[in-house]
């Protein structure tokens, strides 16, 4: 049977499409989503990449647009987008669907958010919101919230009371709750509220390059206690100095399976399955979007334009193959790499699904 690649926290884009110019009004539309810039061509590379299934940033992340109007059109829009593509998308709802588009050679759409700016103040919106279809949903940014604290907050009070009612009506809703760029007390406050397994989609290991955006070994060992899988991602963050390679997305693997054993890592790469085609163009855009998080308070420490979003040696289509070759070479087992690549989240979303 065909295995599962589940990128826990990635996209469908075609990065190329991405170096056009932008609206003038870059900060409403920071990190709005939507799919204009998925074509044919990263459909195509992403299933030779062997995708079965990835969460998808929907809706407000950051930016001066209305959250709470900015995501239901952008969950609208992605209805329509992926309603038009029936036989290259699925929709996910349950675990079920993830299996059906491995089967069948599609690509299974988790609906996911990196805020909870757009619930408000109002628990009944979690809800609504998985009503809609949205399958995860990360407790905070960067910055702090109405939920908790996020990774580039100073003095970090952890998870608020509202947080605390967040995290409950989430789990009783059926969605998991992802404590990606929270900080390490508001992930802890989380992780010893939950009554159900949470992710930790997109992040590294601080015991490995010592980065706010990085887990602890603390964070990382209750999430495995509490039946949770943490997604490495392909980001700077992987080393303090210098362009990430490969090597630093395996010594991070490694540190993981050591805390947290085999059954509790995964993949979050933060990014997609296409390979960038003029990298002067994509400086270009990364100096600019390096500045825009810098203006808008939501960058972290040691974002430069020089450093790639992506590792050079495992990016394109071949990445999850080539991971997979590079993790054999080391000696990990056939089943322990099918883990990795999507059976643990697999598992996990089963079970924080039900």
């Amino acid at each position: 049977m065909k295995r599962h690649v589940i990128n826990a926290l990635g996209v469908l884009d075609n990065p190329n499409r991405q170096l056009e110019s932008h609206g003038d009004d870059r900060q409403a539309m920071a990190y709005s989503s939507s799919g204009q810039n998925v074509d044919a061509r990263s459909l195509a590379d992403a299933r030779v990449a062997g995708l079965t299934a990835v969460n998808i940033t929907l809706g407000h992340v950051a930016g001066s647009a209305e959250p709470f109007e900015a995501t239901v059109a952008d969950i609208a829009a992605w209805d329509a987008f992926i309603r038009a593509r029936p036989d290259a998308l699925l929709k996910a709802h349950t675990a079920a669907d993830l299996d059906a588009t491995r089967d069948a050679g599609r690509i299974a759409v988790v609906y996911g958010f990196q805020n909870t700016e757009m619930l408000g103040t109002s628990l009944d919106r979690v809800a609504l919101f998985a009503n809609l279809g949205v399958r995860v949903i990360q407790l905070t940014y960067n910055g702090r919230n109405a939920v908790g604290d996020g990774a580039t907050v100073a003095d970090d009070r952890g998870l608020s009371g509202f947080g605390h009612a967040v995290v409950e009506r989430l789990q009783a809703e059926g969605v998991l709750v992802d404590l990606s760029h929270s900080s390490e007390k508001t992930c802890l406050d989380a992780l010893r509220a939950a009554r159900r397994p949470l992710a930790i989609t997109h992040t590294g290991c601080r015991a490995v390059a010592d980065h706010p955006r990085n887990k602890s070994d603390a964070e990382l060992r209750l999430l495995a206690d509490k039946g949770g899988v943490v997604g490495l991602y392909f980001m700077p963050y992987l080393r303090l100095e210098g362009q990430p390679l490969a090597a630093d997305l395996i010594a991070h693997l490694e540190h993981a399976i050591a805390v947290c054993g085999e059954d509790h890592v995964g993949l979050g790469t933060d990014g997609g399955t296409t390979a960038i085609d003029d990298m002067a163009a994509y400086r270009a855009q990364l100096a600019a979007e390096t500045e825009l998080r810098r203006t808008m308070g939501i960058g972290a420490p040691g974002e430069s334009a020089d450093i790639s979003l992506f590792l050079p040696d495992l990016c394109g289509p071949t990445q999850f193959q080539r991971l997979a070759e590079l993790l054999a070479a080391r000696g990990h087992t056939a089943a322990r790499v099918d883990k990795i690549l999507g059976g643990n989240f697999r598992r996990l979303m089963q079970e924080a699904w039900a």
